[in-house]
């Protein structure tokens, strides 16, 4: 087992918040910065760590999008128990995201033993920078922008939703990347695109913390660098959630894409000399 001190905690908790959201690939810079301070990237407990501060992310997307998350729920829970009309669309729209979290979760069971193990390797962080960035260029070259939130639909927030497992599979790839990508290539809006992905990991990273807690709990780390993980992360996150909606109001993500095959080819050349080890 692994430890993590308080200090690396507040390095690996601004990480997680500044990434977690940005399509670059929390899971990857996180395996990155775990790898520089020399904490083994496929210990139990360091991912279990790394699960765990993702939750301080997770709760500055509830902060954030609070009044969105209080409507959703209160329209499902009227139209659950029949006090209020079920063809309303944040009825529909709650079960979609409920609907839309299931593949990954089955995944996330089924696929375990590879995710910790195999997966794990910064070699396949590399590989899946450069794909994942492959998929957001093609996004941005064939998406055509032409429907805004209210118009997507379950099939869009089902494919979205299911884009996630390939963040999940291959750290590196981004899960806000693939998630926002495949909402562009639906012919969603950017800003459309981008809040459907929020919303999409309020359920998936919410319920990695909660599954990976004992892990992390298990190891050598302290409750304070928990702590500590945690709220750097919730605090850097929740800016960063507010910078990125202004941004891609403005812009594309086109500079997300050359820093992703910048810190790709930096990451190989460091594994090659074996200045890190994979």
């Amino acid at each position: 087992m692994s430890t993590i001190d308080v200090w690396q905690a507040v390095v690996l908790g601004v990480v997680e918040g500044l990434t977690e959201f940005l399509p670059v690939s929390s899971t990857g810079h996180l395996k990155i910065a775990e790898g520089l301070m020399g904490i083994p990237v496929d210990d139990h407990s360091v991912v279990g760590f790394t699960a765990v501060i993702q939750v301080g992310a997770i709760a500055a997307v509830l902060v954030y999008f609070r009044k969105d998350i209080w409507r959703l729920a209160s329209a499902w829970v009227r139209g659950v128990t029949g006090r209020g009309p079920r063809d309303a669309r944040d009825y529909r729209f709650a079960w979609w995201i409920i609907y839309a979290t299931i593949p990954i979760v089955l995944v996330g069971l089924l696929a375990k033993p590879l995710i910790k193990g195999p997966l794990a390797s910064l070699w396949v962080v590399a590989a899946s920078l450069v794909v994942g960035s492959g998929l957001m260029w093609a996004a941005e070259r064939y998406g055509r922008l032409q429907r805004g939130e209210e118009q997507a639909t379950l099939t869009d927030t089902m494919l979205v939703g299911s884009s996630q497992i390939l963040a999940l599979l291959f750290p590196g790839f981004s899960r806000s990347g693939a998630t926002i990508s495949v909402g562009l290539l639906r012919g969603l809006d950017r800003q459309a695109a981008t809040r459907l992905s929020f919303f999409l990991s309020i359920p998936a990273l919410t319920g990695a913390g909660v599954y990976e807690l004992k892990d992390a709990a298990g190891g050598d780390t302290s409750i304070a660098a928990l702590v500590v993980g945690t709220v750097v992360s919730f605090i850097v996150a929740y800016a960063s959630i507010a910078w990125l909606l202004r941004y891609v109001a403005r812009h594309t993500f086109t500079a997300f894409i050359v820093w992703r095959l910048v810190v790709a080819a930096v990451l190989a050349g460091l594994l090659a000399s074996g200045t890190l080890a994979a």
